[in-house]
C-alpha cells in the first residue's frame, strides 16, 4: 500500500460551509447540563435560515451556519438572548477560552466566599448551641446575619444568575431550587433573628452554597482540561512564507495571503505553511507532523510536499497547490473541531435525571407548603416545612456523584503515572471494546535505534561516527549515539559538505568518505516493498566497498505484555500505522497483535474509527502524533504517551507518563471500578432522597436537620469515592469483539 500520500480529500461532514453559507461561533456561558444542549440546538435548528447549530459543552460554545444574507452572527446570538441565555460572538479564536477561565475565576471566588462565611458561622452556631440565651445569643445571630447575608448574595449569583435566566424565559432548571432554598433560608433566618428566636439558618444557607459550588468547581476543573486542541493545531503553521517572484527576487507575504499557482522558498529548518510540489532543490523532510513517523523522507523535484513538514537539510523551492482552508493540515482541523463538538453530547446520567428532578423538587415543596399551611394554620411552620424539604431534596449529592469519583480517580492515575484530562473521556474509557494502537512513538519508543552493521575496522567506524557527528539527520544522530554507546571515538574528518536528501562526504586520514543513502554510496536501490530492514545508512571509502548501518524503532519494553492483558480483558486490539507494511507487519509480530492495518493516513485512521463507531463499538484510540489527533477526538475514548505532539496530546483524554505501556490497561481498570462507584453513589443519593423527603414533607425535619442530612449525604457519596484510593482495581471481562473484515489493508498472519 502507498505511504507517501500527503493529502487529504475533504470530508462533507466536517468541511467548512458549503456554498452559499457562512459559519460563525457563539459563546453561551449559562449552558450547564443536557438539558441546556438540547434547548439551545431547538431554539437555533428551528430558526429559519440555520441550518446547522451544535453546541460543545466543553467550551461553551455553539457553531452555527447559515445561509448568507439571511442573518448575520450578531442577530443569532440575540435569538439565544431573548431565550434566556447570556450569549456573544467570538470576538478572536481565543475568546472561547478566555470566557471560560473568567468563569471558573468567579467559581473559585464565590466558592473561597462561601467557605469563609461557613466556617465562621458555624463556629458561631456552636456558641449557641453550648448554651448561650437571650441577648447574647441575639447578639450572635445578628454577628451570623452580618457575616452570611452578604456572603450568599455574593456566592449565590451562579446560581440566581441561572436560575432568573431560566424563569425569564419559562423554563426550569436545576439551580432554581437551589436558589429558593438559598433565599429562603437567608430571608427566613433573617425574619427569625429580627423576632429574637432561638434558632437560625444561616449555617445551613452557608454549607448548601459550599457545598454545591464545591461541585461545580469540580466539574468546571474537569471541563477545562478538555481545551479544544483546533486552536493549537492552527497555531503550528508559519504566520509569514517567501514568495519567489517570477524574476527570482523573494519577498516576504502573510501566509493568508498564499494562492495556489505561487512558488515560495523554504529554508533549511522551516515549516511549509502550504500543499504543495517541490520544484527546485533536493533536501530531507520531517513529515512527522503528517504521518507520525519519525523517518525522514527525501524530497526532489517534483515531490509532494504537505503543510506542517519540516524542511530538515537543504533549501527548496515550492509551487503551491492549496493554501489556507485548503491545506490538509487545515482538514485534519476541521476533523478534530467536528468531532469536538459530537463529544459534547454525550450526556451524563446526572444531567439526563436534572430534565425530572427541578420539577418534582418544586413540587414536594409547594405540597409540602399547602398540606402544612391548611393542616395548622400556621404559615411559619408551613414555610419552614417547605425549605426544609428544598433543602433537603437540592441535589448536592447528586452534583458530586459524578464529580467526586472522578477527582479521587484521577489522583490514583496520576499517581500511577497517567494524567487525566477529560473526566468525561475517563468515563467513557470504562466502556470501550477496542483498542487501536498507533506504531511509532506508541506500541514503539519513538526514536530509531543502531539496530546492526556490516563488518568493519575501528577506522571505518571512526570515520563514521566523524561524520556523523557533523549532520542534523535523525538517523546520522541515532548513528552517532550507537557508535558513541559501543565505545567508538571519532575520527578527525575535514572538508564536510552535506548534499540534501543524499548524505554527507569529507576527508578521514587522507581519503575521501562518504556517509548516506545507498546511491550516495554507490550502492544499487534493490530493496523491495517487503523488504524486512528497517531505515539504514550506508558508508564508503575510497577504495573500499560500501557498509549499511541498520536501525529499528523498537517496541516498548511491556508492549507485548500490555497487548496479552487487554486480550485477556476482552478486548479486540489492532494496530493502525502510517509505515510500510514489512515494519508494521515485524511491530505486530512481536506485540502480539493479529489485525494489523499499514499506509493509513489522517483521515484513513480518523475513518477506520468511524466505521468501527457504526458497528457499535466503542474504540480506545492509543497515539502519539499528529495524523493520530483527528481518531484521538473521534475516539469514544483516547489516550497518548507524555511524549507525543503537543496536538495530539492535547487531542486526548488521557495522557501516561513515562516509558510504559501498561499504563493503558491501569487507566482501563480505575475507569471500570470508577463506574461503578458512580453507579454506587447514584443510588446513595436516590436512596437518601427517597428516605430523607418524607421525613422533610411530614414536618420532622428542620431546615438545620435538612442542611446536616444534604451534607451527610454529600460526605456519604465523597466517602464511597474514596474507597477508590485503596485495593487493586479488578476488571470485568467485556465481552469479545468478533472479527471484523478487512477494510483496506488488513493482515493476519
Amino acid at each position: 500500500m502507498a505511504t507517501d500520500r500527503l493529502t487529504l480529500p475533504t470530508s462533507p461532514a466536517v468541511a467548512g460551509a458549503s456554498a452559499g453559507e457562512e459559519r460563525g461561533t457563539i459563546i453561551v456561558p449559562g449552558i450547564h447540563c443536557a438539558g441546556c444542549i438540547a434547548r439551545v440546538e431547538r431554539i437555533l435548528g428551528a430558526t429559519p435560515g440555520i441550518t446547522h447549530a451544535r453546541v460543545n459543552l466543553t467550551d461553551k460554545r455553539v457553531s452555527v451556519a447559515w445561509r448568507g444574507g439571511e442573518l448575520d452572527l450578531e442577530a443569532i446570538a440575540d435569538i439565544l438572548r431573548s431565550a434566556g441565555y447570556a450569549a456573544r460572538p467570538v470576538a478572536g479564536p481565543d475568546a472561547a477560552h478566555d470566557a471560560a477561565r473568567e468563569e471558573r475565576r468567579r467559581l473559585v471566588r464565590a466558592l473561597a466566599v462561601a467557605g469563609f462565611a461557613a466556617g465562621n458561622v458555624m463556629l458561631l452556631s456552636v456558641s449557641v448551641w453550648s448554651g448561650a440565651e437571650h441577648a447574647t445569643r441575639d447578639l450572635l445571630h445578628w454577628i451570623s446575619a452580618l457575616i452570611a447575608l452578604p456572603a450568599i448574595v455574593y456566592a449565590g449569583r451562579p446560581f440566581f444568575s441561572s436560575a432568573a435566566s431560566a424563569l425569564a424565559s419559562w423554563r426550569l432548571n436545576m439551580d432554581v431550587p437551589i436558589s429558593l432554598a438559598l433565599i429562603l433560608a437567608a430571608a427566613m433566618s433573617l425574619h427569625e433573628t429580627v423576632i429574637g428566636s432561638e434558632r437560625v439558618y444561616f449555617d445551613a444557607a452557608c454549607m448548601l452554597a459550599f457545598f454545591l459550588l464545591t461541585g461545580r468547581v469540580l466539574d468546571q476543573m474537569m471541563r477545562a482540561r478538555a481545551r479544544s486542541a483546533v486552536g493549537e493545531l492552527v497555531a503550528l503553521q508559519p504566520a509569514t512564507a517567501q514568495v519567489v517572484d517570477p524574476g527570482g527576487a523573494r519577498r516576504t507575504v502573510p501566509a493568508e495571503d498564499l494562492r495556489a499557482g505561487m512558488t515560495i522558498f523554504l529554508a533549511p529548518g522551516q515549516r511549509a505553511p502550504v500543499d504543495g510540489r517541490i520544484t527546485t532543490g533536493r533536501s530531507d523532510l520531517d513529515q512527522s507532523l503528517i504521518t507520525g513517523e519519525a523517518e525522514p523522507r527525501r524530497g526532489r523535484p517534483g515531490s509532494a510536499i504537505a503543510a506542517g513538514t519540516i524542511n530538515l537539510t537543504g533549501p527548496i523551492e515550492i509551487e503551491v497547490t492549496a493554501a489556507g482552508a485548503e491545506t490538509g493540515l487545515a482538514e485534519i482541523a476541521r476533523l478534530m473541531e467536528a468531532a469536538e463538538n459530537a463529544r459534547a453530547r454525550y450526556l451524563r446520567i446526572a444531567d439526563r435525571a436534572a430534565r425530572i428532578y427541578a420539577p418534582l423538587v418544586h413540587i414536594a415543596a409547594l405540597l409540602a407548603f399547602a398540606g402544612w399551611l391548611a393542616a395548622s394554620g400556621d404559615w411559619h411552620l408551613a414555610l419552614t416545612t417547605a425549605i426544609a424539604v428544598l433543602i433537603i431534596t437540592c441535589p448536592c449529592a447528586l452534583g458530586l456523584a459524578v464529580p467526586a469519583v472522578q477527582v479521587v480517580a484521577c489522583g490514583r492515575l496520576f499517581a500511577g503515572g497517567v494524567m487525566v484530562k477529560n473526566g468525561a473521556g475517563l468515563e467513557r474509557l470504562a466502556e470501550v471494546d477496542t483498542v487501536i494502537f498507533d506504531k511509532t512513538g506508541t506500541l514503539t519508543r519513538g526514536a530509531p535505534e543502531l539496530a546492526a552493521t556490516d563488518e568493519m575496522a575501528a577506522g571505518a567506524l571512526a570515520a563514521a561516527l566523524g561524520l556523523a557527528r557533523e549532520s542534523r539527520h535523525p538517523l546520522a544522530r541515532a548513528l552517532a549515539a550507537g557508535l558513541a554507546g559501543r565505545g567508538a571515538l571519532p575520527a578527525p574528518v575535514t572538508h564536510v559538505r552535506e548534499e540534501p536528501g543524499l548524505g554527507l562526504e569529507g576527508m578521514a586520514g587522507g581519503r575521501a568518505v562518504r556517509l548516506g543513502s545507498r546511491a550516495w554510496c554507490g550502492e544499487a536501490d534493490d530493496r523491495t516493498q517487503t523488504d524486512e530492514a528497517g531505515p539504514e545508512i550506508w558508508l564508503r571509502i575510497a577504495g573500499g566497498p560500501a557498509r549499511r548501518f541498520t536501525f529499528r524503532d523498537r517496541l516498548r519494553a511491556d508492549a507485548g505484555e500490555t497487548v496479552a492483558a487487554l486480550a485477556a480483558r476482552g478486548l479486540a486490539v489492532m494496530l493502525v500505522s502510517g509505515d510500510r507494511e514489512a515494519t508494521v507487519r515485524r511491530i505486530a509480530a512481536e506485540a502480539g497483535i493479529t489485525d494489523f492495518r499499514w499506509g493509513q493516513t489522517p483521515q484513513d485512521k480518523a475513518q477506520i474509527v468511524t466505521a468501527l463507531h457504526g458497528a457499535g463499538h466503542r474504540v480506545l484510540m492509543v497515539g502519539d502524533g499528529l495524523n493520530d489527533a483527528p481518531a484521538l477526538a473521534l475516539a469514544h475514548a483516547s489516550m497518548a504517551p507524555s511524549s507525543a505532539a503537543d496536538i495530539a496530546g492535547t487531542a486526548a483524554d488521557l495522557v501516561f507518563l513515562g516509558g510504559r505501556l501498561g499504563a493503558v490497561t491501569a487507566a482501563l481498570d480505575v475507569a471500570r471500578r470508577a463506574r461503578r462507584l458512580v453507579r454506587q453513589n447514584f443510588a446513595l443519593a436516590g436512596g437518601y432522597n427517597l428516605l430523607a423527603v418524607p421525613i422533610a414533607v411530614v414536618g420532622l425535619a428542620s431546615p438545620l436537620v435538612a442542611a446536616v442530612a444534604m451534607s451527610a449525604s454529600s460526605i456519604a457519596v465523597t466517602a464511597n469515592a474514596l474507597r477508590l484510593r485503596a485495593g487493586r482495581p479488578q476488571a470485568r471481562a467485556a465481552r469479545p469483539v468478533e472479527a471484523r473484515p478487512a477494510a483496506g489493508a488488513v493482515a493476519r498472519p
